[in-house]
């Protein structure tokens, strides 16, 4: 796919994220499309992988230079989602997850005793992972049944996560229990926890329909002693730690979703030049001619919500019912378009030959996480009405 056929509009973009975006496209064509197929098919995310993407500096994108990162924007962490997802949103997510929802937690909630911890490891070393869904407790996030008893100077946890993000990679995990149950949301307090804790263990890898070299594990704490000091924010504000982190991360998921649709676009594009029926490209029917049209169509059109999610929060702006509008819009245009990718190349995009073929699985799941498509409508509906 070359990058005239599809991605970000220079024009949008100033000189450095122009340079950003280069480096970040280049590091995607030559770097992840290669491992793309044989992590899909093997279910794991390549470690030498991860490794370049710190070198890079795409895990301490907005990590603040005097804590090792790049002092970059929100903005640029979500071009960097869009960029990587064209050629594999499951490369991609770990970007956004460590990104968007860990780093930006600590950088807003963190004291400066973690900060100077964790986020140095962040940007050279350590993956980070969010840990907030359980098994009951989904689109009813705070109906959690993890618990956090106080003994001594430790907060002991107990419990299981489901579907986290990461896992495996991760060595710094932001796990959300609650220390008092009868107080609701306000007893839910966000901790920091180590890999290594005593008592922590990430457990079964779920076999998924998409982004399968992304992990997605359980947690399960068993007396897990953290010290009072791994408290993010403060005892009690945990629903406000995930509810203001949540909002940025489903902009990076509206971003994972636009570089999805722009790769399956570019596929479809290749496709139709080079693919002759009846002595003539198939780019030279009209029909082709105008539903490709309309996918560029609802590709710009969820640009256009996504950068301007990213811009709002980086302005300090309101941006809430944008980041829902920008999710639930983004994650159904890039369902259409892959879906419609697959159907351009005909039996060639139904193959696992074709790199369609992924990317309308990896598709669904822009639909379900951070938050489904009916807890967008919801959100936007409070907003509007």
């Amino acid at each position: 796919m070359s990058s005239e056929a599809v991605g970000v509009p220079v024009t949008q973009l100033s000189e450095d994220e122009k340079l950003f975006t280069d480096a970040v496209r280049a590091f995607a064509r030559d770097e992840v499309a290669p491992l793309t197929r044989r992590m899909d098919e093997e279910q794991h995310m390549d470690s030498a992988l991860v490794e370049k993407m710190f070198a890079l500096g795409l895990m301490g994108i907005e990590i603040p230079e005097e804590y090792g990162g790049s002092g970059g924007s929100f903005f640029d962490a979500v071009l960097a989602v869009e960029l990587l997802s064209a050629v594999d949103p499951a490369v991609a997510l770990v970007v956004d997850v460590h990104n968007t929802l860990v780093t930006n937690a600590l950088l807003r909630w963190g004291n400066e005793e973690q900060k100077r911890k964790y986020l140095p490891r962040l940007a050279a070393n350590t993956v980070g992972a969010y840990a907030l869904s359980e098994a009951g407790s989904g689109s009813d996030a705070f109906a959690l049944e993890t618990r956090a008893e106080m003994h001594g100077n430790d907060y002991v946890l107990t419990g299981r996560k489901l579907w986290i993000s990461n896992a495996r990679e991760a060595g710094l995990f932001i796990v959300f229990a609650t220390v008092d149950a009868s107080a609701g949301y306000k007893g839910i307090t966000a901790f920091l926890v180590e890999k290594d804790a005593a008592g922590f263990t990430v457990g079964r890898k779920e076999d998924k329909l998409g982004i399968r070299a992304s992990s997605t594990c359980e947690l399960i704490l068993d007396e897990c002693a953290v010290p009072a000091a791994q408290v993010l924010g403060a005892v009690g504000k945990g629903y406000k730690v995930a509810i203001e982190t949540l909002n940025e991360g489903r902009i990076g998921i509206a971003a994972q979703m636009l570089g999805l649709a722009e790769g399956a676009w570019g596929h479809a594009v290749k496709h139709a030049k080079d693919r002759k029926q009846f002595g003539k490209a198939l780019v030279e029917f009209q029909a082709m001619q105008f539903q490709l049209a309309e996918m560029a169509t609802e590709i710009e059109a969820a640009r256009l919500m996504v950068y301007n999610a990213a811009r709002l929060r980086d302005s300090g702006r309101e941006f809430r019912k944008e980041a829902a509008m920008a999710k639930y819009f983004a994650s159904r245009m890039a369902e259409r378009v892959a879906s419609l990718a697959v159907e351009v190349l005909g039996g060639l995009g139904f193959v696992k030959d074709s790199p369609v073929e992924k990317l309308y699985r990896d598709a669904k799941i822009g639909a379900i996480y951070e938050g489904t498509s009916f807890m967008q409508l919801a959100a936007i509906a409070k907003s509007v009405l």
